[in-house]
């Protein structure tokens, strides 16, 4: 007997057939779309994907230029530090927090409270890389490596340090904790001493070995600078500003000791200072470089100026004698005078009694623009070209109309404001026989002569030096310097506040030796002494002497083989040798 097939179960089976393939060839055909969609329309997705796993780059790192002095002493280095990381993620996952102990110890060893730590930690879970503590000593960095937290891990990072500590920090200025120049010629050469780090971009296997080097940078090795500081000099100019400040109880100073040939800064120091190793709680005043920031009325300091310009003028001469027998000049309702009545005084005589009558006598006797044109072209007004972070150019007034009275007191140093760096560049120029140059804080191996400019006429500043030569001789006796011929000027004035003056003095002295030869310029500023010396020649000629006679006597300049004084007249008008 034969079976009969239902119909109806053979039409079921063939739908529930070709059902099937017809799904296995639209998944099919789908998988084919998305495959053609990511590799040839949209295929940048899975090749980052990709990248990020396998493409590596590793950075070669390279350590920032050491700063030396111009005979080569270390004053900035960068010495190898560890700094502590934590990756929150891992820290987590692995249960880490329950270490308690050797949390306990982390927190110790980094002085740190331990919740405070945890909760840098916890604030974000998901982060995998968070700041513990920056800079860390090699031991601390060793016994942080011995816990053995999960997640806690080191990173080599370099520190800088300064030998010289506070003696050089104004120059030579600081980093912050990211090595990035932020006060000083750290500042301004930052690019020069950091170079660039190189870098190796290369491929590697899920195994972690590397396959494939695709691209190398080579580094460029950061620079050393080397300053034109001497810092024999820079140490002794130090010791004794900051001894004097103490000393008279003043609120500052400032010295600067500038090479007279090659306008090179060989000691610029400022107290009160700072220790740059360890600027914790610093106030800000003390990181001011006040030698190349503030500026003073430079006071008879400048009364040179009066005497160079009227002998450049061709005014008056070395022997021109000048009345100031009245004692007393009115101009315009104000009156210039002198302490007491120098009667006939020769331009030397103006200088050694330092008499403001005889200063403005000679301004007022030149053509106004000649006399303020020798005050622009001695660089008044403008930067000396030493290139530091803050600067001032002083208070130089360009305006058209001065009174008669104005410009008897710019004679002696009322009306105008300079820095000591300016000073310094002034007085160097005329140990330079009239040349000025631009100063340097950077070692130069020559100077370039487009960058030299003549201001005054050799014979008139070789006059001038003899003058210098006879107000210590006569009257700054404690600027004198055994062995060698010393020139300079005092000077005291009251310091400008707003509206006039205030009650508060400046000393100031600026010297040349040896006057046979000018080799060195000191610049010496005492800021509101508060005791009852003040006078330049009391408070600033003391540390002139000193920094003066080291320096010399450090850079083995010979000293003068007869230390008499030369051209000196005598009470019958003669001269003497």
């Amino acid at each position: 007997m034969v079976k009969k097939v239902s119909k109806y179960k053979q039409m079921t089976a063939s739908w529930r057939f070709y059902l099937v393939i017809g799904v296995i060839v639209l998944v099919y055909l789908g998988l084919t779309a998305r495959t053609a969609y990511i590799q040839v329309i949209e295929p940048d997705m899975l090749k980052q994907q990709g990248d990020m796993r396998s493409l590596r780059t590793a950075a070669n790192k390279v350590h920032r230029g050491s700063i030396v002095d111009r005979n080569g002493v270390e004053l900035a280095v960068s010495v190898p530090v560890d700094t502590v990381w934590a990756d929150p993620k891992i820290i987590m996952e692995q249960n880490a927090l329950a270490k308690v102990e050797h949390w306990q110890a982390l927190a110790d060893v980094l002085d740190k409270d331990v919740n405070s730590l945890k909760s840098r930690v916890t604030k974000s879970p998901a982060k995998r890389f968070v700041y513990i503590e920056r800079q860390v000593s090699p031991a601390m960095a060793e016994y942080i490596k011995q816990l053995k937290i999960p997640g806690i891990h080191l990173r080599k990072e370099s520190k800088r340090f300064y030998p010289a500590g506070e003696i050089s920090a104004h120059v030579v200025g600081f980093t912050n904790v990211d090595d990035k120049g932020i006060e000083g010629v750290e500042r301004v050469y930052d690019d020069l001493l950091t170079g660039e780090q190189g870098s190796k971009r290369y491929r590697k296997d899920a195994k972690g070995n590397r396959i494939e080097v695709l691209e190398t940078v080579d580094a460029k090795p950061p620079q050393d600078l080397v300053l034109s500081l001497d810092q024999r000099i820079q140490a002794l100019a130090y010791r004794e500003l900051k001894g004097a400040v103490k000393a008279f109880n003043a609120s500052s100073g400032s010295v600067v000791v500038a090479d007279v040939d090659s306008g090179e800064v060989l000691a610029l120091a400022n107290s009160p200072s700072y220790n740059p190793n360890n600027r914790s709680n610093v106030a800000l005043h003390r990181l001011r470089n006040r030698a190349i920031t503030d500026f003073y009325e430079p006071g008879s300091t400048m009364k040179p100026m009066a005497v160079l310009s009227a002998l450049e003028f061709g005014e008056v001469t070395e022997d021109t004698v000048i009345d100031t027998s009245k004692r007393i000049m009115r101009l315009g309702g104000r009156r210039v005078g002198d302490p007491r009545n120098y009667g006939k005084q020769t331009p030397t005589d103006i200088l050694v009694n330092s008499s403001n009558l005889g200063t403005s006598m000679l301004a007022l006797s030149l053509p106004k623009e000649f006399f303020l044109d020798k005050f622009f072209q001695a660089g008044f007004g403008e930067s000396t070209g030493i290139n530091l972070i803050g600067e001032s150019e002083g208070i130089m007034h360009t305006r058209s109309r001065w009174s008669q009275i104005e410009l008897a007191t710019l004679s002696y140093g009322m009306g105008v404001s300079a820095t000591p760096i300016q000073m310094a560049r002034f007085y160097a120029s005329i140990a330079n026989g009239g040349v000025k140059k631009p100063l340097s804080i950077l070692k130069r191996e020559k100077v370039n002569s487009y960058d030299e400019q003549r201001i005054f006429s050799e014979k008139n500043t070789e006059s001038l030096l003899g003058m210098l030569e006879q107000v210590v001789e006569k009257k700054a006796h404690r600027a004198k310097v055994e062995g060698y011929r010393v020139g300079g000027k005092t000077g005291t004035a009251f310091k400008a506040v707003a509206g006039g003056y205030g009650n508060d003095y400046v000393g100031l002295f600026t010297g040349i030796a040896p006057i046979s030869d000018p080799k060195i310029v000191v610049i010496v500023v005492i800021n509101e002494p508060g005791g009852d010396l003040y006078h330049g020649g009391e408070i600033a000629a003391p540390v002139f002497s000193r920094v003066m006679q080291g320096a010399l006597r450090l850079l083995n300049i010979e000293p003068d083989a007869d230390t008499r004084v030369v051209n000196a007249k005598d009470d019958n008008g003669g001269k003497r040798v």
